[in-house]
């Protein structure tokens, strides 16, 4: 419209006689209006629906960002390793209970690390009764190197860095000290490749692979079944004097997952091949029930007459049979393993026993030809076993495996609740009318139970099993927590504090806890294995003459126990 001005200077249009006199522009002007008007309103409908449509936007948006940041949170730098090669089905909402309880066990691994730090930084174990620290395995760091991938899979960025600048800078195995060529093979170098396989930093390969040159002597032996001892510095490797020269059956047969994947990493065969010779040796000699006693001649590679027990000093050899077979990824080229395994769980069924009046399942030793209703709690790995070897038979055996592994579980969980403080002692007896009762009563912060009972919860989803560990976890609070750290008990009922904070406790016991109430994308089972002192190592595909040098075993990780089998504390 025109803008003419009248001689007054005021816009016409804007009087309203002058549209009074003019009826046919008053028309137009309430057409044009009514234009302008529905014009003016669909544009504001627009607005709208497009205010409501961003608004809609900007709601998920920062859903998907609170979501991301409390993954970030609860799960740390492990989200950055598993979250991307997850399928959408494993990316459920987190539990509120499960969030809360996995921060109170990150909580405690955080007062347990920072105890050692601050009293025993570098050596090997803090006794947090006295405030300082003890060199248990020949001043390794075990403490440190044993928390590594427990620190990182937690998000403890800032204390697993200052873990690994040590690692870097101060770790030094050229020490005369005798070592357990078992002991620092599950601690230290399954520590160091799992710290590897995680982060991807190359320090700790090379770290790992110093120290397993110097433990490769020990497999010099005439059948090829290793000696258990070896001075770092200097070699002569041995048996320990009260074996009566044997070597022990769980200290030779738990090396194959460490070495292997050391051979897979660095392209370079010889350590794998030392430690298949082992089993190969046993094979030819491995009798018809799978049960091999404690004690076997280095010389000869066959068994000497002592007990068979899935307890202390037999254990870790029938897990590792399994784990093997799971590391290569269940080929043909590991198939005997998996062969071996089976026949030894017919031979397990033989030794199963239970009790009166309460039906508890136990698994007994045997001497000779006579039985010891006797269990360990280090046998309380045996359910996880079973839980995850369920996983490569048929339907009707898978189902007897899993069913054996909830009733032993269930046996072990009752372990802690029959004593005065819910912990665990070192090992029971069971007397007909009478169910069980504690032998060995002291607890040092062992791992087993909570193990079998996080490989039960991530293969049935049965939320029991985290309400057991959950318990389990509170017991440890209220009965070992120390003002500087955690320690064991002298004596599960009376309650009486030993002096010592166990490597496992960080590396095993607080990792499966962790664990227990966290995603099963957090170290999926289809592409982890863990080693006996919970290390998780990479499952690496093995076929054969490519598993041990060619190039995937020098590909670059693009990702990210039981130790104590003498049964000594």
């Amino acid at each position: 419209m025109a803008r003419v001005r009248s001689s007054s200077g005021r816009l016409r249009y804007c009087n309203p006689s002058y549209y009074l006199k003019r009826p046919k522009r008053l028309a137009l002007l309430f057409i044009a209006f009514v234009c302008v008007s529905l014009v003016v309103w669909d544009r504001q409908t627009l607005v709208r629906e497009h205010e409501v449509e961003i608004q809609k936007l900007s709601e998920d948006l920062s859903h998907l960002q609170n979501l991301l940041e409390e993954l970030k949170n609860v799960e740390g730098n492990a989200v950055r390793t598993t979250l991307n090669r997850s399928s959408k089905k494993d990316i459920v909402a987190d539990d509120p209970i499960e969030i809360e309880r996995r921060e109170k066990v990150k909580e405690a691994m955080i007062h347990a690390w920072s105890s050692y730090e601050k009293y025993a930084w570098g050596q090997d174990e803090l006794q947090p009764q006295s405030k300082n620290g003890v060199d248990s395995f020949g001043g390794l760091g075990a403490t440190l190197i044993d928390s590594l991938d427990t620190l990182y899979i937690m998000g403890l960025d800032d204390q697993f860095q200052k873990a690994k600048e040590w690692v870097a800078n101060s770790l030094d195995f050229d020490k005369n000290y005798e070592a357990s060529v078992f002991e620092t093979t599950i601690r230290v170098v399954g520590g160091l490749l799992s710290a590897y396989d995680l982060s991807g930093d190359k320090v700790f390969l090379d770290k790992a692979r110093d120290i397993a040159d110097r433990l490769l002597p020990a497999w010099d032996t005439p059948s090829g079944v290793p000696y258990n001892i070896i001075n770092l510095a200097h070699g002569r490797p041995h048996n320990p004097g009260w074996t009566g020269g044997e070597s022990i059956l769980a200290d030779s047969g738990t090396e194959q997952l460490e070495f292997i994947a050391l051979s897979q990493r660095t392209g370079d065969p010889k350590y794998q091949q030392k430690v298949e010779n082992t089993i190969t040796k046993l094979k030819e000699t491995f009798p018809n029930d799978g049960l091999l006693p404690i004690y076997i001649d280095p010389s000869r590679g066959t068994q000497s007459y002592s007990t068979i027990t899935f307890g202390a000093m037999g254990d870790s050899f029938y897990e590792y049979l399994l784990k093997v077979w799971i590391q290569g990824n269940r080929t043909s080229a590991v198939k005997h393993y998996r062969e071996m395994w089976e026949i030894s769980m017919k031979g397990m069924s033989s030794l199963i026993r239970r009790t009166t009046p309460s039906s508890f399942t136990y698994i007994c030793e045997k001497n000779g030809d006579s039985l010891t209703d006797k269990m360990d709690e280090l046998a309380c790995f045996a359910p996880g076993m079973l839980a995850l070897g369920s996983l490569g038979c048929g339907p009707d055996e898978s189902q007897k495996f899993l069913s054996l592994a909830e009733e032993l579980a269930w046996t072990c969980y009752n372990f802690y609740q029959s004593t005065q403080t819910k912990l665990a002692g070192e090992n029971y007896f069971f007397h007909a009318g009478q169910d069980m009762s504690v032998g060995t009563s002291w607890n040092i912060l062992r791992p087993e139970t909570v193990e079998s009972l996080f490989y039960l919860w991530r293969l049935t989803g049965n939320k029991t099993y985290q309400e057991w560990g959950w318990n389990i976890f509170q017991a440890f609070e209220k009965n070992s927590r120390t003002e500087s750290g955690y320690v064991g008990l002298k004596d599960v009922n009376s309650g009486v504090k030993d002096n010592k904070m166990q490597s496992f406790f960080l590396a095993e016991t607080l990792k499966y806890l962790y664990l227990l109430f966290s995603p099963p994308s957090v170290i999926p089972l289809d592409e982890w294995v863990f080693n006996t002192e919970a290390h998780p190592l990479r499952i690496v595909t093995r076929n054969d003459g490519k598993d041990s040098g060619g190039t995937q075993g020098k590909k670059k990780p693009t990702f990210k126990l039981r130790g104590r089998k003498e049964g000594r504390p």
